[in-house]
Parts: C-alpha cells; structure tokens; sequence
C-alpha cells in the first residue's frame, strides 16, 4: 500500500512559492544577466547563489525556531524574510 504526503493548504502555497521564486529568477536572469560580486558573504556569489544560500539559512532559521521555541512561526518566518532580503541586497 502506498503512502502519499498529505499535503495541507501552507504546504502547497509553500512549494508554488518556491516554484515562483525560480520562475522570476529565471525571468530575471535573462532580462538582466547577473554580474558576480562580493558583498559580505566570504564569497563571490551571483543573484542566483544569494537565492539559494538565502532559501538554506531560512530553512535553518525555522528548523530552530520549531527545536527552540514555542512561540508561533509567524515570528520566525518574518525574520527568515528579513534574513534572506539581506542575504540578496547585500550577500
């Protein structure tokens, strides 16, 4: 018998986000090819590299925040936005 993943409303608006996401990098990639440069990440990173060093560190910011706390994850996925909205202005 199989088993399938019962996939809730914030688990779907989850993933078509991530899909979003890859679309409009995508999009902009071709409109505006990305130009490598060092911002305060020990790396050279293109737009696409601080995307994905960006969606990693969100991940871990709610791994934490679900291992360590209690409170609701409307607070940590306000601050996983603001992490990753440093990580690509200024990774």
């Amino acid at each position: 018998m199989l088993n399938w993943m019962a996939w809730t409303l914030p688990t779907a608006v989850f993933f078509i986000a991530i899909a979003l996401l890859l679309v409009g990098m995508t999009v902009w990639q071709v409109l505006s090819p990305t130009i490598e440069r060092r911002g305060f990440l020990p790396i050279v990173t293109t737009r696409g590299d601080r995307f994905f060093i960006g969606l990693l560190g969100s991940a871990y910011i709610q791994l934490l925040w679900l291992g360590l706390t209690d409170f609701t994850l409307w607070i940590s996925l306000a601050i996983a936005a603001v992490y990753m909205a440093v990580v690509m202005r200024f990774g």
